[in-house]
């Protein structure tokens, strides 16, 4: 969805209300993504000189687990407000995704808001001990001893930092 935010700013008077769906599927945010599209609700007023402009939508965010691999679903909230004002447009610095022209890239920014949202390590739950790596089962189902009371091989590739630990 495009917004002019330059004519608003100029010749907006009445309140801007949206709501619209917006794909998200082809970004990826550090290993999660958005399959479904999302509704998102945009609103902007002018208060004087400056336009408060608020960007809402929830999302169903679906990755893996970091430790132990399984699939993670858990939503998401973006909540964001900002105010513009018209000196904002013509800042080569502002953050909000603007063209030369003043039209605000109302998905994008909301693409951008989801990056800052979702974690960049998601967890299957936040005490998730991860794989064992003697069996490649779940922690919490394994039944091997710990490696400390067996007499596995070590793998050699780790024995630089089980030296380490030892000075």
């Amino acid at each position: 969805m495009q917004f002019d935010l330059r004519k608003f700013i100029t010749a907006g008077a009445r309140p801007y209300h949206a709501e619209f769906q917006c794909d998200l599927s082809a970004y990826d945010y550090a290993g999660a993504r958005i399959p479904q599209p999302v509704t998102a609700v945009f609103d902007a007023q002018t208060d004087g000189d400056e336009v408060q402009i608020t960007l809402r939508a929830k999302a169903l965010v679906h990755g893996e687990c970091a430790r132990c691999l399984d699939p993670v679903t858990r939503e998401e909230t973006v909540d964001t407000e900002w105010i513009v004002k018209e000196r904002d447009l013509d800042d080569p610095d502002f953050d909000l995704p603007l063209d030369e022209k003043g039209h605000l890239d109302v998905d994008e920014w909301l693409n951008q808001e989801f990056m800052f949202q979702i974690p960049t390590v998601l967890l299957c739950s936040p005490d998730c001990a991860g794989l064992c790596p003697q069996c490649g089962k779940k922690k919490a189902e394994c039944t091997c001893p710990p490696a400390e009371q067996t007499d596995a091989p070590v793998d050699t590739r780790l024995a630089i930092l089980k030296s380490l630990l030892n000075r």
